[in-house]
């Protein structure tokens, strides 16, 4: 008897979105040397980047808007 393989692609990591207060376009480079890059007054990191996530939290030009999936 076969059984029915789930065909449904697998979901994507959520993700963290940060709204730019300042600029709508530019590219930060943490102190690690990473660039972070700002499109459209956005910035979209990994929910699992701890190192990104904690540079963004810490700055003041920086609003975490929630969660994408």
């Amino acid at each position: 008897m076969a059984t029915k393989k789930d065909t449904a692609a697998p979901s994507a990591p959520a993700e963290l979105i940060y709204c730019d207060k300042a600029y709508a376009q530019r590219s930060l480079f943490m102190p690690s040397g990473r660039e972070l890059v700002v499109l459209r007054g956005r910035l979209v990191v990994p929910a699992g980047d701890e190192e990104a996530r904690q540079y963004l939290d810490a700055r003041s030009d920086f609003e975490a808007l929630g969660r994408e999936r």
